[in-house]
Parts: C-alpha cells; sequence; structure tokens
C-alpha cells in the first residue's frame, strides 16, 4: 500500500482544485451503467431519470461510523426540505459487510425518512470518487455538481466545531434548484474511511 503524502495547505489546495476540474469535465453517465442493490437484493440505477426530480442526492453512509451517525438530524431535515423541491435523496452502504438487516436497523435507530442502497463492489463510490463516510454527492444531468462534506462541522476525524460555520451541501442544493452555479463544487469530508478506496 502506498504511503499518503502529508497534507499541507498547497497540497490539499492543488488536490481540491484538480478534484474540480475533474468534476466538472466528468463525462454523463448514461442510465443503466451503474447498478447497486436495494435491500432485497434488486438491483436498481439511483441516476435515472425520473419525472419531477432535478437531482439526486447519494450520502455514502456506515452503521457504524460516528461521524455517519451524528450527521443523522441533518439528513433528515435536508431531505425533508429538499423533497419537495425535486430532490431525491438516497443512502448508500458501501461497506459489503453491512447485511440488509443490519441497514434496516440503522435506519430505524436513526429516522432516516430516504431509501436505502447497497455497493458491495463499490460501483457507484468509484464512479463518484467518493472515499469516507460520510459524503454527499449531488448529481444533475447525469453531471456531479458537488462532491464532498455535509458542513464543516469536523475540522478533521475526531475535532468537532460546537456549530458549522458553513453548510456546503445545502448551499450546492440550494444554487442548483434557484438554476445558480454551485460556488465550491467539491469539498474534503471527514469521516471514516471506505475500504479499499484510500486515497
Amino acid at each position: 500500500m502506498m504511503s499518503r503524502p502529508p497534507r499541507t495547505g498547497r497540497l490539499t489546495n492543488l488536490i481540491a482544485g484538480a478534484l474540480a476540474v475533474l468534476l466538472v469535465r466528468s463525462p454523463a453517465v448514461q442510465a443503466g451503467q451503474i447498478h447497486v442493490l436495494d435491500l432485497e437484493n434488486r438491483r436498481v440505477d439511483p441516476l435515472v431519470s425520473v419525472s419531477g426530480v432535478k437531482a439526486t442526492v447519494l450520502v455514502f453512509i456506515s452503521t457504524d461510523c460516528p461521524v455517519s451517525n451524528r450527521y443523522a438530524p441533518d439528513l433528515r431535515r435536508l431531505s425533508e426540505s429538499f423533497a419537495s423541491k425535486g430532490v431525491a435523496f438516497w443512502l448508500v452502504y458501501p461497506n459489503p459487510a453491512e447485511s440488509p438487516q443490519q441497514i434496516r436497523d440503522h435506519l430505524t435507530s436513526f429516522s432516516f425518512p430516504m431509501h436505502a442502497l447497497r455497493d458491495p463492489e463499490h460501483a457507484l463510490a468509484k464512479w463518484v470518487h467518493a472515499t469516507v463516510t460520510p459524503e454527499a454527492v449531488v448529481v444533475a444531468g447525469g453531471r456531479i455538481l458537488y462532491r464532498g462534506r455535509i458542513d464543516d462541522r469536523y475540522v478533521g476525524l475526531g475535532v468537532e466545531r460546537p456549530a458549522p460555520s458553513k453548510r456546503d451541501l445545502e448551499e450546492a442544493l440550494t444554487a442548483l434548484i434557484a438554476g445558480k452555479r454551485v460556488e465550491h463544487p467539491t469539498t474534503q469530508a471527514v469521516g471514516c474511511f471506505i475500504a479499499d478506496l484510500l486515497p
């Protein structure tokens, strides 16, 4: 396994800039190209166009990641706030060890209103370049318009602000619904690494 380079401010800015270019220039994905599993082990394409849906939010999450679990109230609020505006939310569980029943229990325990998907082969995670839980990806028209953190509450793993000063996912969705450009299409998500997808 390759060692991770030290994270300096300049290096982080260069990486973020390169990712922003890649996301803006990424080719559109065609419906039917990416399939994950629902909790009944049926193949699902969460990116297929649905009437009335302007954007799809994929939130990569894990049953045992404390950072993911800490965001449950925020994800419920965002899902309920944007559902009437044509935004569909999916929780994506990339850990192949998490069974459908464990995921059902997790949905119940944290009162998640959105649908859940399993991505045990990381097809979706690889396409959107998700590497941690929680990490949010906004897709519209087959293109990634935002990828990164939900907000800036976590400065680093285990380092948490009392309250976020920037609500990145909400700001991206608000801009999209208003027909505006997403000002910051990539941010650095902080959380638990998705196994086999370490940067």
